[in-house]
């Protein structure tokens, strides 16, 4: 069978010491691999494991049922959230009604930047949007992002320098390797015919797209919100409500 990896997280009970110790012998008796390992939120661990043969895992779970001082909340094949939450000791938070919704402040955009370069490094068609007031820093992580992901940005609209609306595009630009990065107030709202239909041959491409101010786009396209495969926000603070008041179709202000 081929190698494949694992997460593990439980719940500690009583932190007696020797426990890390004794679980990490059971797995190395089982030659189950440990890749990563952290603390996760209060009193919580959870484990990257790695191994060629199911049963182990299977196996595994029933044995550390019987261990009274913790208890398994997960063993699965592990999902994006679970490889960053070994990666930086703390879970992404997540709308409770929309799952595909994925909360962040500022003061967590090492996170942030970390999440979106593992979904810019995934191959074929994704829409992601970013919601945020200005200056929080959305531009900013998108481009580390893409970074991270060693790929490519490019602006279809911006406002991060000055005012970008693109009509054309080169055919370097024009790659399915390429993370899009489309402004959709400037996109829907400051655009004129052309740029409408380079952003209509965008989103028809299977590539990345990062559409900023997502609502806005929505209220102004003919998109809806299915277009969107997760949707992240971003906040100066926990409490901060992003809202879109001053932006108007008659213009968004010098502090846009």
């Amino acid at each position: 069978m081929e190698m494949k990896q694992w997460y593990m997280e439980y719940k500690i009970h009583k932190n007696r010491p020797g426990l890390l110790g004794d679980i990490a012998s059971l797995l190395g008796m089982l030659e189950v691999n440990i890749l990563t390992i952290n603390g996760v939120e209060d009193r919580t661990r959870g484990m990257l494991l790695q191994t060629d043969d199911d049963e182990k895992i299977e196996l595994l779970g029933k044995m550390l049922r019987k261990v009274e001082n913790i208890t398994v909340n997960t063993l699965r094949p592990p999902k994006l959230t679970d490889i960053l939450a070994v990666r930086h000791g703390r879970y992404i938070e997540r709308d409770s009604d929309d799952r595909k919704t994925f909360r962040f402040t500022r003061d967590e955009l090492g996170l942030l930047v970390d999440f979106l370069g593992e979904l810019f490094k995934r191959e074929g068609n994704q829409t992601i949007g970013l919601r945020g007031m200005p200056r929080v820093g959305k531009t900013e992580s998108i481009i580390a992002g893409s970074v991270c992901a060693n790929k490519r940005w490019t602006f279809v609209s911006s406002t991060l320098l000055r005012q970008t609306v693109r009509s054309q595009l080169s055919e370097d630009e024009m790659t399915l390797n390429n993370v899009f990065i489309i402004d959709g107030i400037v996109s829907t709202i400051r655009s004129n015919e052309k740029h409408y239909g380079l952003l209509q041959d965008i989103m028809a491409m299977p590539s990345t797209k990062v559409i900023e101010h997502p609502d806005i786009f929505i209220r102004e396209s003919q998109f809806n919100y299915d277009v969107f495969d997760c949707i992240v926000e971003l906040r100066n603070a926990p409490d901060e409500e992003i809202t879109y008041e001053n932006f108007t179709t008659a213009g968004l202000g010098d502090e846009y």
